[in-house]
């Protein structure tokens, strides 16, 4: 699902009071983690489907030369099954980034301590829409 105008606010129960930059000691990082990396590293450069790509050839390893060589292949097979949004992401839920969708689909992440998470998050911002991550309990 992809949002245009909207801001994903952290979780309710999200442990985390600022934003935290998520690590791992695993050599394949999860996927909470690249999504971090490629938000972080440029934002509103992604909408939501081609962060889902990114991630995927990542997190799987695919090499650049099979990307170029097979991308219509590896997006058809990947789109073919449904995916979550990003309000079920570890980001808002555990690790307190707000998600920030523009005119365009474009994504930016805000961390909950940022001046831009706040402004979001008032009602200031004209036209968009909030949303609640999801909880991490029933």
């Amino acid at each position: 699902m992809s949002y245009t105008d909207t801001f994903i606010r952290v979780a309710v129960d999200c442990p985390a009071e600022t934003g935290v930059v998520p690590v791992s000691a695993r050599p394949h990082p999860p996927v909470h983690v690249i999504q971090y990396e490629l938000l972080s590293g440029a934002p509103y450069a992604y909408t939501h489907e081609e962060l889902l790509y990114e991630v995927h050839v990542r997190h799987k390893g695919i090499s650049e030369q099979e990307r170029a060589e097979r991308r219509k292949e590896i997006w058809t097979a990947l789109f073919s099954k449904s995916h979550p949004c990003l309000r079920a992401s570890m980001l808002p839920k555990k690790y307190g980034w707000g998600i920030h969708y523009n005119s365009e689909g474009k994504i930016a992440i805000y961390g909950k301590e940022s001046p831009e998470y706040d402004h979001y998050t008032s009602g200031s911002a004209d036209g968009v829409k909030l949303l609640n991550a999801m909880r991490n309990k029933k």
